[in-house]
């Protein structure tokens, strides 16, 4: 494996916090990871596989600056058009910059186009702040499947896999290269950053684990976070059992998810990025432990709101 310094040369600055600037990495032979630190908020990473006659892409960013940098940086390894591009699922950091991908096809789980649709292009100052998103689109996949479909970027194949249920979100997909070994997970993992499973399920996001090994990746390319191998799968999962436990404390003794966040000793997992996420994925626990259906319906904004008490009362850290 090489790396190639494609480098967007413009670091995004939050205070005196500049952030290291996107990279792109070779993980195999013609297939690529686009990295963007530190990995936060609404800083996702991307990818792309290389073919003679176009480019399948996995997944958009979050603002307009970010994609066309990201596809200034495909377009440096590769002059081949955009072809395809691959939505994991339906969060507007991975799929916001959809409509620069334009006239490619663009893929996704049938709940993903949906939700897309719904939802539009909502950013909310009183919880990230007001940044600079540019002049969005919306721009829904054009493609939808149910449970898999196979995608070729000239002999390279390129499975398309609906994780089953309920986890991250509703319609989390993953890319897997089986001759190449390496697995674009989107955000069924953060390497590095807590989890966050508001709009999915805790025990689904556990379950997806035992789906995301069975393929046997020696390659992972996380939705947030640097490239890694399947051992990052342990510690997502020891993160799942202690939601779950913390959770069955809170339901046992009637506490709410943001008074048993804030009594918390989170340990191991202070030291990851964006640590209010515990209180999102507590209200998600809760909610299963009162009955609730993995992915039900529940209150996403307070729990969302939760999370900037949690904070302090202050916008969570976005630097996009």
């Amino acid at each position: 494996m090489s790396g190639h310094g494609h480098d967007h040369p413009h670091p995004h600055v939050h205070g005196h916090e500049p952030l290291d600037p996107p990279r792109v990495e070779e993980v195999a032979d013609g297939v690529f990871a686009y990295i963007q630190p530190d990995g936060t908020w609404y800083i996702n990473n991307a990818g792309f596989i290389v073919a003679d006659d176009g480019l399948v892409v996995i997944d958009t960013c979050a603002t307009e600056s970010r994609t066309r940098a990201f596809l200034e940086a495909a377009r440096a390894v590769s002059d081949a058009p955009v072809r395809t591009v691959v939505n994991t699922h339906h969060h507007g950091d991975h799929t916001h910059g959809n409509y620069l991908t334009w006239p490619a096809t663009i893929v996704a789980h049938e709940n993903c186009r949906e939700l897309i649709l719904s939802s539009g292009i909502v950013h909310n100052p009183n919880v990230f702040g007001h940044r600079d998103w540019g002049d969005l689109v919306v721009a829904a996949p054009t493609l939808t499947f149910a449970d898999h479909v196979d995608l070729w970027a000239g002999d390279t194949k390129v499975e398309l896999h609906y994780i089953g249920g309920a986890a991250h979100t509703t319609n989390d997909v993953v890319a897997w290269l089986p001759a190449q070994g390496v697995l674009y997970t989107g955000d069924l993992v953060f390497n590095g950053g807590m989890p966050f499973v508001v709009m999915g399920s805790v025990s689904g996001a556990l379950a997806s684990l035992d789906r995301l090994r069975s393929f046997g990746a020696s390659t992972v390319v996380p939705g947030h976070g640097p490239v890694c191998g399947p051992e990052v799968f342990d510690g997502l999962a020891d993160y799942y059992r202690f939601v779950q436990a913390s959770a069955a404390a809170a339901h046992a003794s009637g506490t709410s998810a943001l008074d048993a966040a804030r009594q918390l000793d989170l340990g191991a997992f202070g030291e990851l990025t964006d640590s209010e996420r515990i209180v999102g994925n507590l209200h998600r626990a809760l909610y299963e432990l009162n009955g609730g259906a993995p992915g039900g319906p529940m209150d996403i904004r307070a729990a969302i709101m939760d999370m900037v008490a949690y904070n302090g009362g202050q916008p969570l850290r976005c630097v996009v």
